[in-house]
């Protein structure tokens, strides 16, 4: 019986979506795009989840495209290659979507399609060891939809240093252009991951998704815009369930050590 290519594991809150692919070093075919889009899709739903992690198995994060299909998309017409792309960019509409934080976690190397999946995600925790790029260039390619994301997670210089050289990064310089949030060192890497994973499955769920909603709706406003939109999202966050039991406990934990 064959392994799947996504594994999917929901545990305290944290829904943990493996890439499944070691022996090719977790390459994204079309197959494994439309696997993560029907577990994101299913996971929207699911009440229990309140934190997505993306993480490959093996040494590797996701290494890029598949060469299979690299060969397979070259006999494609025009409009089929038009599909084959708009697939994998309703995955990165997916991503962004989601009411829920996704964590990319990797080690070993994130390039192309793989580095553009986690791109994608909200945050990046990467292993001191990774490496990072977008070496699409060197075969005449471009790491087109990505480009949507990336120049506004480091700006317009970076972004176009990053895909015009076609150059890899280590962990820590992506951590610096803002590529990623977080590198953990290689002997404590899974137990700095967990620990994140779990800090962040402890926040209100209303909370996480009103703060991921707005943080990119504001992208597309105006300055005086996005300070209504603000409000806006204010009012709702006011509103809400957890924000009332947040202020309960606080002035409970408050009254207790006397106003400090």
């Amino acid at each position: 019986m064959n392994e799947p290519i996504l594994i999917t594991e929901v545990a305290d809150g944290i829904a943990t979506l493996t890439l499944n692919r070691a022996e090719k070093r977790n390459a994204l075919s079309h197959a494994l795009v439309q696997a993560l889009q029907e577990a994101l899709a299913g996971i929207a739903a699911d009440r229990k989840v309140r934190v997505v992690a993306i993480r490959g198995a093996g040494k590797d994060f996701c290494a890029g495209a598949d060469l299979e299909e690299l060969e397979r998309i070259q006999q494609m017409s025009r409009e089929e290659n038009l599909a084959d792309a708009r697939s994998h960019g309703a995955l990165f509409v997916a991503l962004r979507e989601l009411p829920k934080p996704v964590v990319a976690v990797v080690q070993g190397r994130a390039l192309a399609g793989g580095c553009g999946l986690a791109t994608a995600c909200d945050v990046v925790l990467a292993r001191s060891d990774a490496e990072l790029g977008y070496p699409e260039v060197h075969l005449g390619f471009v790491p087109a939809m990505v480009m949507a994301i990336l120049r506004r997670k480091v700006g317009e210089g970076r972004a176009f240093d990053l895909v015009a050289r076609g150059q890899r990064v280590s962990a820590d310089d992506a951590r610096e252009m803002g590529l990623v949030a977080h590198v953990y060192a290689v002997p404590s890497f899974e137990d700095d991951v967990a620990r994140y994973l779990r800090d962040l499955a402890s926040r209100p769920a209303s909370a996480l998704a009103l703060t991921k909603g707005l943080l990119y709706e504001l992208g597309d406003l105006g300055f005086a815009e996005g300070i209504e939109r603000g409000a806006q999202v204010n009012v709702e966050a006011r509103m809400s369930d957890a924000f009332r039991k947040g202020v309960r406990a606080f002035l409970d934990r408050s009254r207790l050590n006397g106003g400090k």
